[in-house]
């Protein structure tokens, strides 16, 4: 049960926080192998002058659509994270149309026994949904 967040600037148009938001599910999708209907995010729209970052950090160029996004999941090897971390900009350069420099996201682990959801099969050998592929 993955809960995504992202963070973005006030004015875009839904149909751009929605190629954001079917980006990063296909990529966890893809790469995590989360069921399909596993699908939680919260995208939050800032003022201007509450999404503060310097436009050129790590030397290079970034624009007013910079976004910052923060998967919260529990633990996956680190190769995995390099792997989905990949997958999702790949995702946001094609829909919405993002450029790399405008992308930043962390991984926020969490243990198995910190989730809750009615109804959820957990495997009790992995603590992940029994749906998963292994």
């Amino acid at each position: 049960m993955p809960l995504i967040q992202v963070w973005l600037r006030k004015g875009t148009a839904p149909a751009h926080r929605q190629g954001i938001s079917k980006s990063i599910h296909r990529a966890m999708v893809d790469v995590l192998g989360i069921p399909e209907d596993d699908y939680f995010q919260v995208t939050h729209e800032l003022d201007a002058e509450d999404m503060l970052f310097d436009p050129h950090y790590f030397g290079l160029p970034r624009s007013e659509r910079f976004i910052m996004i923060r998967l919260s999941f529990n633990a996956r090897p680190a190769a995995m994270k390099q792997k989905l971390f990949d997958a999702i900009a790949d995702n946001l350069e094609k829909d919405p149309g993002l450029d790399r420099a405008d992308m930043g996201m962390s991984i926020v682990e969490t243990a198995f026994e910190n989730w809750w959801a009615h109804g959820r099969a957990v495997d009790p050998k992995t603590g992940t949904d029994s749906r998963m592929s292994a």
